[in-house]
């Protein structure tokens, strides 16, 4: 078992810890210099599989062989692959939520996704609840590339959610108003909030499909559109191109 490092810069760990712990928890909020305070329901961190959206169940279902769930929370993925019968290992940055995902049962550890150490490979990487907020940036989608290929076995795909927001600039005529001189306007910065605890901000990317399979294909990657859900967001799987 890993050996866990408790910090108080844990805000997502803490709600999860939380509500794992007495079933219920405070407010866990997401802040952002782009948009109003936002609130993260800290019981849906713990959803079934019934509970779970069209887009998620798709995805679990279609993720086969040896699974790496990256930035698995709480490991309601992972419980749900695992009641599939289907072998997971799930990784997360917060201490506090390994800790929970490992008395879940969950083979659960303290592993940045882009920490080359963590060598282990697999058949399918799912990076679920905008899974692909954690490239960051437009500028680092080459090192994410990269490192999904260090991380499939051949023939392995990467299964991945995420949602345009061009419909936050839309017009009422229906036109899109985006200033290209700006950043990407998938870029959003974030930080969390829970109780006291307050964790470093960060960058996190919203990105449409168009975009993601544009880079896929720029790095040696294929780009298959899965499903699109009700708001905006889609489902992909990605393979390295033959």
């Amino acid at each position: 078992m890993d050996k866990l490092i408790i910090t108080s810069a844990d805000p997502m760990g803490a709600a999860i810890y939380d509500y794992y712990k007495s079933g219920k928890a405070d407010r866990l909020i997401v802040r952002s210099s782009m948009f109003e305070d936002d609130e993260i329901p800290v019981k849906d961190l713990f959803r079934t599989f019934d509970q779970m959206p069209q887009l998620e169940r798709l995805a679990l279902m279609q993720a086969k062989g040896r699974i790496l769930d990256v930035g698995a929370g709480s490991g309601c993925h992972s419980l749900a692959l695992m009641g599939m019968g289907k072998e997971t290992v799930a990784i997360d940055i917060s201490p506090l939520s390994v800790k929970v995902m490992q008395e879940r049962g969950i083979d659960a550890h303290l592993v940045d996704f882009y920490d080359e150490s963590f060598d282990a490979r697999f058949d399918t990487v799912l990076m679920l609840m905008n899974g692909t907020g954690i490239i960051g940036t437009l500028d680092n989608m080459g090192p994410f590339f990269d490192r999904i290929k260090r991380l499939l076995n051949e023939g392995g795909s990467l299964i991945i959610d995420s949602s345009d927001l061009s419909y936050l600039y839309e017009e009422e005529d229906g036109s899109i108003m985006i200033d290209l001189a700006d950043d990407y306007y998938g870029q959003i910065d974030y930080q969390m909030l829970y109780k006291d605890i307050a964790g470093e901000p960060f960058d996190w990317l919203y990105v449409d499909y168009e975009t993601l399979a544009f880079h896929a294909e720029e790095n040696g990657m294929k780009c298959e559109l899965l499903s699109e859900g009700e708001h905006y967001d889609y489902l992909a799987r990605i393979t390295v191109r033959q």
